[in-house]
């Protein structure tokens, strides 16, 4: 199975393209077969990996390259003993503000370790890893990228892994990446407020609500919708039999609390 389905008429497709920020013109892959690695534990028992593209990185450290053409095809890891305060984002095609003033918004760590003190998953792998929200080169990202963090994933013995895209553009990198850890073994799930492109590079398993770039895992500072998107989306990394995506009936009950003026 191929990352990327036609990826000779990508790269000469992306050699054309004029390198506009705003993403005119530029050709987004599209597929249409998925691979698919069944979970063989359940989420009790699950060692989770959380995979963001939010730009994050450690203060004092060097930033993401987000002027290169290709874009930065650096993988992160960051140990979750890493507080909020300490890092930073390089950001690209998404408001950095909501991630900012807190970091659940995209990379729900303090959510998840919620979930491992009341049993409900396994545990938060010791590490998440980090990449940048702008690497418009899809084949380097599915020849390059694919494989090594499959590798690093396995050497966590992961059994599943939550990838939470920021921009646009990288919800076709983390649904390109979640197509090849499940090549690779790895079961796993994207959380997408744009299922136009989801359902184009079509990724196993997709979570999908009509959200905000920059805070696709919920509101900041409002815990209750950042646990409602992630409870159904974990659950569901069990319950998906095939390829597929499903809405998350997070909106309904969004609207129904804010009239209610609950938040």
């Amino acid at each position: 199975m191929e990352l990327i389905e036609k990826q000779p008429q990508f790269v000469s497709r992306f050699s054309r393209w004029n390198g506009d920020e705003s993403l005119v013109g530029y050709p987004f892959v599209e597929n249409t077969h998925s691979p698919f690695t069944p979970v063989r534990r359940a989420l009790p028992m699950m060692n989770l990996a959380l995979i963001s593209s939010a730009g994050a990185y450690i203060d004092g450290t060097e930033p993401f390259d987000l002027a290169s053409k290709d874009g930065d095809h650096d993988i992160r890891e960051i140990p979750l003993e890493v507080e909020a305060a300490d890092l930073r984002y390089a950001s690209k095609g998404y408001d950095p503000k909501a991630v900012q003033e807190d970091r659940n918004s995209q990379i729900p760590v303090d959510r998840l370790l919620e979930y491992e003190a009341n049993a409900v998953l396994g545990r938060v792998n010791e590490c998440w890893w980090s990449l940048s929200p702008y690497i418009p080169n899809a084949a380097m990202v599915a020849g390059e990228m694919a494989p090594r963090l499959a590798e690093r994933l396995k050497r966590y013995e992961v059994q599943a892994a939550l990838l939470i895209p920021a921009s646009r553009l990288c919800h076709q990198t983390l649904g390109i990446l979640a197509r090849g850890l499940e090549y690779y073994g790895i079961p796993s799930i994207v959380i997408s407020v744009d299922r136009a492109i989801t359902d184009r590079v079509r990724p196993p398993r997709t979570a999908y609500y009509s959200g905000e770039l920059g805070c696709v895992a919920g509101q900041p500072n409002w815990k209750q919708h950042q646990l409602r998107i992630l409870d159904e989306t974990l659950r569901w990394i069990e319950t998906f039999d095939q390829p597929g995506s499903r809405r998350l009936v997070v909106e309904l009950e969004t609207q129904v609390e804010a009239a209610r003026g609950e938040r």
